[in-house]
């Protein structure tokens, strides 16, 4: 199972996900949905720039756990 650590990343970093939404040009409601897992999938565009605003890797949002 991937599970997505945005929430995490955000604490880190003293962001909220109104301010990566500003920051990053994508919607409130898509972080959100990524945020909590709801979304299926996501861009590799969309990733490097959370990762660029976050000052992060791909691995430090997104984990794998076995079940």
């Amino acid at each position: 199972m991937i599970v997505v650590n945005l929430d995490v990343m955000l604490a880190r970093r003293g962001m909220s996900l109104s301010g990566l939404s500003e920051r990053v040009g994508i919607t409130l409601a898509n972080l959100s949905n990524l945020k909590t897992g709801k979304a299926r999938a996501i861009r590799f565009s969309t990733l490097d720039a959370i990762c660029r605003a976050l000052d992060c890797t791909p691995g430090d949002i997104l984990e794998f756990r076995g079940e």
